[in-house]
């Protein structure tokens, strides 16, 4: 019996750039908001359980206008990226799923007693795109599966540059707050880790449509 292929997903730039849009209004609306409310908001994992809303709600509150500006910025070109690359909605459901993951990752480091930002859920977005590229499940671009590869390489020597296993917060030079290398490390891995949840759904139901006729 022929193992069914998993065909190229329609692309959905339209989708892929109200997502990011919406992650930038709403990471920009909780940082004007009362700190009130972005204490709330934040990753606080002896409180992961008892308020859910937290693996999902971290990623939106941001600690200072750099720290904001920044991820904006990356919002921006992870548009740009799914743009050019053709992605669609099998990926879009993989950045999604690995939004939470992301969060939920961070339980491996418990003495990370608070977090907030977008960098992990964007490093996550970039997995997907990589893999994307890489496996061949992007609409074709013009973009080789040596650009999956080559973008995939960057993140991880990225990822490993930044000692995820070490201090839980660590000071930079140029950042106004320390910041945590451990969620680019879970974002990542959530991202490939939602990309083949996605992947093996999408084999399971194009096997499922084979048998059935």
């Amino acid at each position: 019996m022929l193992e069914p292929r998993l065909p190229p997903e329609a692309a959905a730039p339209a989708a892929w750039g109200s997502a990011c849009a919406l992650a930038a209004l709403g990471a920009t609306a909780v940082f004007l908001a009362p700190a009130g409310l972005q204490a709330a908001l934040e990753w606080r994992p002896e409180l992961a359980l008892t308020q859910p809303w937290r693996v999902c709600s971290a990623a939106l509150v941001h600690l200072s206008l750099q720290h904001l500006l920044a991820n904006l910025a990356g919002c921006l070109m992870l548009a740009l990226l799914a743009w050019r690359a053709g992605l669609g909605w099998r990926t879009l459901a993989a950045w999604a799923l690995a939004w939470p993951l992301t969060q939920l990752g961070l339980l491996a480091w418990p003495d990370l007693s608070r977090y907030g930002g977008l960098s992990g859920v964007l490093h996550a977005g970039v997995a997907t795109a990589a893999l994307a590229l890489l496996l061949g499940t992007a609409r074709p671009s013009g973009a080789p599966r040596t650009v999956g590869a080559l973008l995939l390489l960057g993140l991880a020597l990225k990822v490993a540059l930044e000692h995820p296993f070490g201090p839980a917060l660590q000071t930079r030079a140029g950042w106004s707050i320390p910041i945590a290398p451990a969620a680019h490390f879970t974002g990542a891995l959530a991202g490939v880790l939602g990309w083949a949840v996605v992947c093996a759904l999408a084999r399971w139901r194009s096997r499922r449509g084979g048998t059935s006729r």
